[in-house]
């Protein structure tokens, strides 16, 4: 597997809607982020008719023998609630800010600089242990995680020494199961499925709004499998033999594509956004820029246009919004220019007379 290449396709689909031009808070765009792979909590998920997925499923083809092992990792961005408290009596001591002293507000100015609330993200990673493929046809595996409330609070600083307001930082706790199956359809081809379930307990669930539910879900979920002694089949192109079994396959929400050098078949990626066997990052691409179906140079642009109370609020918003917009205003004309576009990876279609 190339460690590298895999990472990178997968940082982009990790982040994909995590922030949306014109990537400021007060945009109306913004305030309808993480589209794509959630995995919402089951109870809220039923409280909306189901149109809300509280499950995923990934089922692919590993051709293999009785030493062929595998391992599975769901990757998923966990939301961080940042909330603004400013002091009701201000304090030189961190540890003194007790919660009767401070009240929420939308909007804090700090010497010259502006703290508003916003949903941030930090990775997370649930690793099922390597396991057997052909033991696993007898029973299926269950893997359950949780992760547990967390809270963090920053201080705000005045220019005269005082802590003025709180950055209050706060992960609700998010609990689910991984369950791996796998079932031989013949001798040396197995089926094998992953299915991710949020199964985190909501109390109040008819005043729970869809901000306070992302805070319980996987957000942009997907899985990366590997296997040892065995091999991954393409379920786009599929060889003869292994069609009918392809065309069996019920994907849920995501889609398994081969990942890495062209050629390896050694490790897959789910991911809920459509891509084709061994995806890569284009080599024009300045950096990432967070937005579904992004085109490099249409974005770069407008963010070259905005004005200079939009670039703060922008570069005060996120620590990633900010990066997007140094990275931007330092581009170099050369490297704007081959953001126009690029053709490459012609190939004739079957079927098709040239």
């Amino acid at each position: 597997m190339n460690a590298a290449l895999v990472d990178g396709i997968v940082k982009a689909v990790l982040y994909e809607g995590y922030m949306l031009y014109p990537y400021r808070p007060s945009a109306v765009k913004n305030r309808q982020r993480f589209n794509f792979g959630v995995v919402y909590p089951r109870a809220y998920s039923e409280a909306q008719g189901g149109t809300d997925a509280w499950t995923m499923q990934t089922e692919c083809l590993v051709t293999g023998n009785a030493e062929t092992h595998c391992v599975v990792r769901v990757r998923f961005l966990r939301l961080v609630t940042r909330s603004i408290e400013r002091l009701l009596i201000l304090s030189s001591e961190a540890s003194s800010v007790i919660e009767g002293e401070v009240e929420k507000v939308e909007r804090l100015e700090v010497n010259g600089k502006t703290f508003q609330p916003w949903q941030e993200a930090v990775e997370e990673v649930i690793e099922v242990m390597e396991f057997n493929l052909a033991a696993l046809g007898d029973q299926s595996m269950q893997w359950p995680f949780r992760l547990s409330i967390k809270q963090e609070k920053e201080a705000i600083w005045g220019d005269d020494g005082l802590i003025v307001g709180v950055i209050v930082r706060a992960k609700a706790s998010v609990a689910g199961m991984i369950e791996i199956a796998a079932k031989r359809l013949k001798e040396g081809v197995f089926k094998l499925r992953t299915r991710i379930s949020n199964i985190s307990r909501i109390e109040d669930l008819g005043a729970v709004t869809r901000e306070e539910a992302l805070a319980r879900s996987l957000v942009s979920a997907h899985t990366i499998l590997e296997v040892r002694e065995g091999e991954f089949v393409s379920l786009i192109d599929p060889l003869e033999e292994h069609r009918v079994f392809a065309q069996t396959c019920q994907n849920v929400g995501t889609w398994p594509v081969l990942v890495g050098n062209e050629g390896q078949r050694d490790t897959m990626l789910s991911s809920p956004i459509i891509l084709y066997d061994y995806p890569e990052i284009a080599p024009e691409s300045p950096g990432d820029l967070f937005d579904g179906a992004e085109i490099d140079e249409i974005l770069s642009l407008r963010i070259m246009t905005m004005t200079e109370d939009e670039k703060r609020e922008m570069r005060e918003s996120d620590d990633r919004a900010r990066q997007i917009l140094e990275r931007t205003e330092s581009l170099p004309e050369e490297q704007l220019m081959k953001l126009h576009g690029a053709l490459r990876g012609l190939r004739a279609v079957r079927g098709e007379t040239p």
